[in-house]
């Protein structure tokens, strides 16, 4: 199944391995640190320039992984997504 980011930016929800908050993420150093490096790499995908809300970290077979910010909530993310509602939070 396949995860509509916004735009027209669709992944394979086999690849994802996290879908985060970025208000409530990108606060630590360890996060800041891992999208800084992510982005110095090429590997950061803006799906769209307006306020972000979210970060997708995928598997990329070519690069290790790659982070897309987008403008899409995590909770809608996740249930576009086929991942178990019992993971989700209400």
């Amino acid at each position: 199944m396949y995860i509509h980011l916004g735009n027209d930016t669709c992944i394979s929800d086999a690849s994802v391995i996290g879908i985060f908050d970025i208000e409530n993420t990108s606060v630590g150093k360890i996060t800041k640190e891992f999208l800084s490096a992510a982005e110095k790499r090429g590997n950061t995908e803006y799906v769209s320039y307006e306020m972000p809300k979210a970060y997708v970290v995928c598997e990329d077979k070519k690069d290790g992984e790659k982070v897309y910010v987008t403008q899409v909530s995590p909770l809608t993310l996740r249930r576009r997504g086929s991942f178990s509602n019992e993971n989700l939070k209400k």
